[in-house]
């Protein structure tokens, strides 16, 4: 089964649960998306895939400006992964794949 699709997503951040809507438009050995939720939506940079594996960038503006460090695996419908946010540490993320 192919990563690409929607994911409904929760990263668990020191804000709060935050809920998102994760797309993966897979190229090859790379990919393109965004991750949108009630912070706004943030495009991912740099996606790349490495067979159930993704890995990203995010330029986050609100409520600072920040780069995120993705890192996932897909293994079906299910998103297990975290997001990097520099010194603030590091937040698990999951998800499920959008109907």
């Amino acid at each position: 089964m192919s990563v690409a699709g929607t994911y409904d997503c929760m990263t668990r951040t020191p804000m709060g649960d935050q809920t998102s809507k994760f797309t993966v438009t897979v190229d090859g050995d790379t990919f393109t998306g965004s991750n949108s939720g009630g912070m706004g939506s943030m495009d991912v940079e740099d996606g790349k895939v490495d067979g159930n594996r993704l890995t990203w960038k995010m330029k986050m503006t609100v409520p600072m400006p920040m780069t995120l460090d993705g890192d996932a695996t897909i293994d079906g419908d299910t998103l297990t992964g975290s997001v990097k946010a520099g010194a603030f540490g590091t937040f698990p993320m999951t998800g499920t794949r959008a109907a």
